[in-house]
């Protein structure tokens, strides 16, 4: 879930933005960019937000300025709806009810375009290409994301898998399709297409397969309940896990690096098991690596930074920055509060997400939403919102 982009970097705007934040700072730290938003005038909603960031909360989508935070928009949209990158400048997918529905989050509006179905579950960016599963139906959509321009419909390949399951899927640089295996009780594994779509590789060795993950060199990996299934240059590589029971289901990317980060389960008869590890899976050696981290943290904890940097915010509201070839913590941010994950996934919790050089990282208890430089480690703003927010995305594009 969750990746390496390139995307207007706010490292350059740092010094401006600390600039102006100095401009109050005889008033107390951060009371500017802490303050409550102003009310917004037709105008500055007619306006089109820069780096846009996406924030869900109960209700409705907050739409931020990226580089000074300011609401720029509230959009009611009732439900529980998730939101992920589309793959441009401008536009962020957002699961709804009804399906995958198409955000232009710079200019705060929907477009009408909408992949219609049941349960829309992964938004995978790859190579170029935009992947949606649908669980409902097991429909998978692949699109040019520079085909959303101008609020059209935009067209490409599908694929229906042969029974609707909660899977993944991804379009490889070569044009072929990898997408999960399994039923609505059981998943078993992947299957890869070629362009035309005529089977070339399968493996069912991939117990409850969830979440996949590209690293350098346009490797797949997905995770099982024992380990990481591989996908590299039409041949499935098992990578084990050193526990008979070792849930790997989410990880995070990045095409500066061979090496995948992810997440470390090992009670399947947890309620909501809160470890400590996370997996650094490395591609070119098909091995795993352990860190402990000394703090648990949740599948929405998990990053990467510009150049391929492990990135975890733990439940002691550090961000972690690590290195993924010798597991060791670089850099250490304190970024929030500490704070409990909770035992129903879709209840709000601190979200990180990663755009260039910058962390948001969002603490809904405070109701308020942070940027860090990761280079220095340090805050370049904060904002509060009306209501705390649960998931967190925005705008990436070339990825």
């Amino acid at each position: 879930m969750n990746r390496s982009t390139r995307a207007t970097t706010l490292t350059g705007t740092a010094l401006a933005l600390a600039a102006a934040m100095a401009l109050t700072a005889c008033g107390g730290d951060e009371a500017s960019s802490d303050a409550e938003p102003k009310k917004q005038t037709k105008s500055s909603e007619a306006a089109a937000v820069k780096n846009p960031v996406v924030a869900s909360y109960d209700g409705g989508l907050y739409v931020l300025d990226g580089e000074s935070l300011k609401l720029a928009k509230t959009v009611e949209l009732p439900g529980f709806n998730r939101v992920n990158p589309a793959g441009d400048e401008d536009h962020v997918i957002v699961s709804t009810d009804t399906g995958f529905r198409v955000f232009d989050a710079a200019r705060q509006q929907f477009t009408g375009a909408e992949f219609k179905g049941a349960k829309p579950g992964h938004v995978v960016r790859h190579g170029g290409r935009t992947v949606l599963f649908t669980d409902g139906t097991g429909e998978v959509n692949v699109f040019d994301p520079a085909d959303l321009a101008g609020g059209k419909q935009p067209e490409g390949r599908t694929y229906t898998s042969a029974e609707a399951h909660h899977g993944v899927a991804i379009e490889l640089a070569g044009g072929e399709l990898l997408t999960t295996l399994g039923t609505e009780e059981k998943r078993t594994g992947a299957l890869v297409l070629d362009k035309d779509d005529k089977e070339i590789a399968r493996s069912e060795d991939c117990p409850g397969v969830h979440g996949e993950a590209a690293a350098q060199g346009d490797v797949v990996g997905l995770g099982c309940e024992d380990g990481v299934l591989l996908y590299r240059e039409g041949e499935f590589t098992k990578v084990d896990a050193p526990d008979d029971y070792a849930r790997t289901g989410n990880q995070a990317g990045s095409d500066a690096s061979p090496i995948l980060l992810g997440d470390y389960k090992t009670d399947p008869e947890a309620e909501l098991e809160r470890p400590t590890r996370i997996s650094l899976i490395d591609t070119r050696t098909a091995k795993m690596r352990l860190v402990d981290l000394g703090t648990s943290y949740s599948f929405r904890s998990l990053a990467r930074g510009p150049h391929g940097e492990a990135l975890v915010l733990g439940t002691n509201g550090v961000l972690h920055v690590i290195d993924p070839e010798n597991g060791k913590v670089e850099k250490r941010i304190q970024a929030v509060g500490d704070w409990t994950e909770p035992l129903d996934w879709q209840q709000p919790r601190p979200t990180l997400f990663v755009r260039d050089h910058t962390a948001y990282v969002s603490e809904p208890g405070r109701r308020q939403l942070h940027a860090f430089d990761l280079e220095s480690g340090q805050k370049i703003t904060s904002v509060t919102l009306p209501k705390g927010t649960n998931e967190l995305s925005g705008t990436v594009a070339g990825h």
